[in-house]
């Protein structure tokens, strides 16, 4: 099967075709908002972070970013640094490293947030106009890399919901494609699970690591992670324990093979199934996907949630009728939970839906 995309110069495919605003540090916020607002299909991405951070957690903060820039959906990347955060050469780097146009203002350095702005905004129309003459063409559904995210879980998440979305990322593999599923706050007591899928002894290894170390930071804070989960709004929608909630987490993922894990704004090296290391809420769970390449995501939801990306396209499953009824602005897909059809069906009919969406169908 095949979909429609935009091949890039590093060789992955994009499914949109965005210039990207990325502000480097939580003070240059505002000027790349104004940026995208200014310039009609360019899309903004802002956090809180970039200062104030030191050794490894500033490494997160730059290898995120850094991430977040090589996506395959962006075609140019504008940086908007403040100036006394620090170097950000290597986020620039990492971006330049796809072959990709990136450049940056520095708003202390060309004087202020207004000359930034217009010379920012100027730099994004050029970008744009560049981009523009780039055309989809037919590639091979191979070159798909779905990132898996499920949120505001319920009973019919784990029953039907979850199980239908790993269908599907069973046939992405199966077809040489790759899928990234985490969270991994909602893998306790799965581990031992996992680790029999896990393709060597240190793959393994790395899951009961990653999930252990989850409980040691909480310990560190006096808190019983384990006590804490599931929420209240779990436990209103049938779920009772942690391990129940993990049970229908981690299905989500299919049934292959776990080819590794990876850190947080990590690329998988190969093609398969990865296990991302990272936090189960929902605004950094997807921007952790989409740092590590996701050109699509696929959120399966029970109680409902409103999070998209700036330019990843999210697609929101749910087997919750009242749900999808009720909050239907926010979900493209309705599992039918009483229906006929087996859990290859849906898996199939999922998969159909990612490459139309792949091919520019709007969430």
């Amino acid at each position: 099967m095949s979909f429609l995309g935009y091949r890039r110069a590093d060789g992955t495919v994009g499914v949109r075709n965005h210039v990207g605003i990325i502000s480097t540090v939580t003070c240059a916020n505002d000027v790349a908002k104004w940026i995208s607002d200014r310039v009609p299909g360019t899309v903004s991405f802002v956090h809180q972070q970039g200062c104030g951070n030191a050794g490894p957690d500033m490494a997160h903060v730059h290898r995120t970013l850094g991430g977040l820039g090589a996506n395959p959906n962006l075609g140019a990347v504008l940086l908007v640094s403040l100036g006394c955060e620090g170097p950000v050469d290597d986020i620039q780097q990492a971006i330049a490293r796809t072959g990709k146009p990136v450049e940056r203002v520095v708003i202390q350095e060309i004087g202020g947030a207004s000359k930034a702005f217009e010379e920012g905004a100027r730099i994004a129309r050029k970008m744009l106009s560049a981009i523009s003459e780039l055309q989809r063409e037919e590639v091979d559904d191979s070159n798909l890399l779905i990132g898996i995210k499920c949120g505001a879980s319920d009973t019919t998440q784990g029953i039907a919901a979850n199980p239908a979305v790993g269908a599907m990322c069973d046939l992405v593999v199966q077809a040489g494609g790759t899928c990234i599923f985490g969270e991994t706050p909602e893998m306790l007591g799965t581990e031992h699970i996992l680790y029999r899928r896990a393709a060597t002894e240190t793959v393994g290894q790395r899951i009961y690591d990653i999930v252990a170390d989850v409980e040691k930071r909480a310990a560190v804070l006096g808190v019983d992670i384990r006590g804490a989960n599931p929420s209240r709004g779990n436990i209103a929608g049938g779920l009772t324990t942690i391990e129940e909630k993990s049970l229908g987490a981690i299905v989500k993922g299919g049934t292959t093979t776990i080819q590794g894990v990876l850190v947080h704004g990590e690329r998988p090296p190969g093609k398969g199934l990865f296990l991302l290391d990272g936090p189960g809420q929902e605004p950094k769970a997807v921007t952790a996907l989409a740092a590590a390449g996701a050109q699509i995501i696929v959120f399966a939801t029970g109680l409902g949630a409103p999070q998209g990306f700036p330019f990843v396209p999210v697609v929101k499953v749910t087997a919750n009728p009242r749900t999808a009824e009720h909050l239907s602005e926010h979900i493209d897909i309705l599992i039918d939970i009483f229906g006929d059809a087996s859990l290859e069906t849906l898996g199939a009919q999922l998969y159909q839906e990612a490459l139309r969406v792949a091919s520019g169908r709007q969430t």
